[in-house]
């Protein structure tokens, strides 16, 4: 599929988002393994959590409807055959976590892009807590009894860590998970709203088992900020934009992009703050910036922003100056390597900008033209070049524009509405 983008007018209007796909795997996979039923709405439809509900069917959990029944910490069945990820790096490591206890052993396999992902990172930690865990591909459970360790992690991933409180939760003894900087804490909300005993103290987090069980926890979803971040770009910088996002998700661990925004000279207004379960959430106001100034992203902001990088280098083409976003070597491992699926979509779009081993330097600003450009099959790679697209003269055509799907479904739908 490819889609057409021209500039529009005037980009006005509201904005739905789709439920936080980081929030979303979390409360299927924590509310499957809890003691009883939870409703869960606002759930990312997005093809990731639909690869994740899938995989917890085949282990027995019955999930219909935002309605997850519990099986309990040793309630996992068997399942007939491998378990089949997708295209979600989430799914597959936070599973493994899950799984490493148990006393069958489960193959997890994915998509072509996924089978190349790094899945040793969280292999290795896991057989340090004496897990039986093989690659190529992920196997993991079968006998052995795990132990909890404390483990440094050399990435900021939210993902190892998370697949380590999973396991910990079956295992002798405190897990610690040292983080090199902050990750999103989601996973360690939900622990605590469902009674384990997790405890974050600055960059480490621990959790001591066995947990013998978890609370039912009634979770709705907030707005997914890491999608909101498409629409603050395009409008902060369309001199006619003006949209609201309501009931987005704002935990601090994932809002480092709204600081840079505004250093950037693109104020977006947070409006009736509120909690919602364990999640801090607001309604977000952005129209067209001014007293724009060149951004410099690296080491611990980059971990907190990796995810949102690709259109924050949409951004730096229209800053005064020369931006560098360094510190992103992790962006070369995701669905693609966005470092050079960005430098490629934007250098055909007549941006300036040299393309480093870890990020990118952009000198702006930069009259953008419409181009034929390819998502590399990576939707947040698809929906930066979109916002490009609103951002330039003429047409902008965005090969394999249906990889959407992975994680905001009605991407296309919002952009049509927002320029009508």
């Amino acid at each position: 599929m490819r889609a057409a983008v021209r500039a529009p007018r005037r980009l006005r209007g509201e904005v739905s988002l789709p439920g936080d796909k980081s929030i979303s795997h979390r409360a299927v996979i924590l509310n499957a393994v809890a003691e009883g039923e939870a409703r869960v709405s606002g759930l990312s439809t997005g093809a990731d959590v639909a690869s994740t509900a899938g995989c917890l069917r085949a282990l027995g959990v019955e999930i219909e409807d935002g309605r997850v029944a519990g099986r309990g910490l040793e309630g996992l069945r068997e399942p007939s055959g491998p378990l089949d990820c997708g295209n979600s790096g989430t799914t597959m490591r936070l599973l493994a976590g899950l799984l490493a206890s148990r006393p069958f052993p489960v193959t997890l396999v994915g998509d072509q892009s996924l089978s190349r992902r790094p899945m040793e990172r969280v292999a290795a930690p896991l057989r340090l807590m004496g897990g039986h865990v093989t690659t190529q591909p992920l196997r993991v459970g079968g006998d052995g009894e795990l132990h909890g360790i404390e483990y440094e992690s050399p990435v900021a991933s939210a993902q190892v860590k998370s697949a380590l409180l999973l396991a910990g939760l079956a295992a002798v003894g405190t897990t610690c998970v040292l983080e090199p900087a902050q990750t999103r804490d989601h996973t360690e909300r939900m622990l605590d709203a469902m009674g384990a005993p997790v405890a974050r103290d600055r960059l480490a987090v621990t959790l001591t088992g066995p947990v013998s069980s978890l609370r039912p926890l009634d979770v709705a979803v907030p707005g997914d900020v890491s999608a909101a971040v498409f629409w603050l770009v395009a409008a902060g910088f369309h001199r006619e934009g003006r949209v609201l996002l309501r009931g987005v998700g704002v935990n601090p661990t994932r809002t480092a992009f709204l600081d840079v925004l505004s250093d950037c000279g693109i104020d977006v207004t947070r409006l009736e703050p509120r909690m919602q379960g364990a999640e801090p959430v607001a309604d977000l106001l952005v129209a067209a910036g001014s007293d724009w100034r060149a951004l410099e992203v690296g080491g611990a902001r980059a971990a907190e922003l990796i995810d949102e990088l690709p259109v924050l280098a949409v951004a730096a083409t229209q800053l005064p100056g020369t931006s560098l976003i360094t510190g992103a070597a992790e962006l070369r491992l995701k669905e693609s390597d966005r470092i050079a699926a960005m430098a490629a979509g934007l250098s055909a779009m007549g941006a300036d900008l040299t393309e480093l081993p870890d990020g990118w330097e952009i000198r702006g600003p930069r009259h953008l033209e419409g181009a034929g450009v390819s998502s590399q099959g990576d939707h947040r790679v698809a929906m930066a070049l979109a916002v490009a697209g609103l951002l330039a003269d003429g047409q902008t055509e965005i090969g394999g524009a249906e990889c959407v799907e992975i994680s905001y479904p009605g991407f296309w739908d919002d952009l049509e509405a927002l320029c009508s």
